[in-house]
């Protein structure tokens, strides 16, 4: 019997090897174009200003190859059908990319420099419940909320546990995002119905807006990005608007209302800035990216309802690098989209 097995085991390594072929060599931190013909908004014969770049799915989207042990588990016990469960929010450093999963209640870190993924299942000692936002801060720090236990975890780039923000009246965190500029963290507390502010090693330093319908104020606030411009980008879900702060904490621009025409929203969630200041919006009914410029005017949308390529499910999280890539959480999808700014649209 153990001869049979060994020799069975010997077989599938064999056929594995065949099958799998060689690896395909990429620049470490590079991205893999998507297999079908690209995909850009608006439509020809209009000048293209988003364009798609890759539809991750699993590791291997991203260039990391399963290993060894993982391709004979998959040969007996046959392929997992998908990776992520849930994604809802993302952030990129480097080439590597963070997913918060509730779904999966994982915190992924894959790294393509590393060819290697890591996956975050607790911090200080529990259990991730909820964790349903990431942010990258300085020295490596990696944020991630848990609207669960109504914390704040750090972890440092290996993805251990290194601190705990919880402060009194913090309820549910559910949005992030870092300025580096500043060294803040921004919580949006949807429960709180406000912005907390902390510095980047932890320490509380104020809290901005209180419920209300007024400017300044939040119903639910859910996500929040910090621009090339330094301005803080906040999503109030229920105020079904989307209000921009300065480094002060002043309120210096406001747009959205509630409606389900070109332009306004429905389920805003993710918010973002590219390189040129438009304002880019997700909104996970219309299943669609809106973008705005400063005044709060849509110059175009991309995406729409679906499974393929350029189609959402309930998106939700949106993140912008510095080379004005777009990366949008398609969660019932299971899969992170990533986009690519051309130029144009009112720059």
């Amino acid at each position: 019997m153990r001869a049979a097995i060994s020799l069975s085991f010997a077989a599938a390594l064999a056929g594995l090897g065949a099958a799998c072929g060689p690896e395909v060599s990429r620049a470490p931190g590079s991205i893999a174009p998507v297999d079908a013909p690209s995909l850009t908004w608006p439509a020809p014969p209009q000048p293209p200003r988003i364009r798609l770049v890759n539809v991750v799915t699993s590791p291997e989207d991203l260039g990391i190859q399963p290993s060894l042990w993982r391709r004979v588990a998959e040969f007996f016990v046959g392929k997992q059908e998908g990776f992520f469960v849930r994604p809802t929010s993302v952030a990129v450093r480097g080439g590597a990319v963070y997913v918060a999963d509730p779904g999966a209640q994982t915190l992924w870190i894959l790294d393509p420099s590393q060819r290697r993924v890591r996956r975050v299942r607790k911090a200080d000692g529990q259990a991730l419940v909820s964790p349903v936002a990431v942010a990258l801060g300085g020295t490596s720090r990696i944020y991630l909320a848990d609207s669960y236990r109504g914390q704040v975890f750090v972890f440092d780039q290996d993805g251990q546990w290194v601190q705990t923000l919880a402060v009194e009246g913090m309820r549910r965190p559910a949005g992030l995002a870092y300025d580096g500029a500043t060294d803040r963290l921004y919580v949006a507390d949807s429960a709180a119905h406000r912005i907390w502010v902390f510095t980047g090693d932890g320490r509380l330093q104020r809290s901005i807006g209180k419920r209300g319908i007024s400017p300044g104020d939040f119903n639910f606030p859910t996500h929040v990005a910090v621009g090339g411009d330094h301005k803080l980008y906040v999503t109030d879900a229920l105020g079904f608007r989307i209000q921009i702060f300065d480094r002060a904490g002043d309120l210096v621009g406001v747009f959205g209302r509630h409606g389900n025409g070109s332009g306004d929203f429905a389920a805003p969630k993710g918010v973002g800035s590219d390189s040129v200041g438009h304002i880019y919006v997700v909104d996970a009914l219309f299943d669609t990216i809106q973008v705005f410029d400063q005044r709060g005017q849509l110059l175009l949308n991309f995406g729409d309802h679906g499974s393929g390529q350029g189609q959402f499910w309930l998106p939700g999280g949106l993140f912008i690098d510095a080379r004005d890539r777009i990366y949008v959480t398609d969660a019932y999808n299971r899969r992170i989209q990533i986009f690519q700014y051309l130029g144009g649209v009112g720059s």
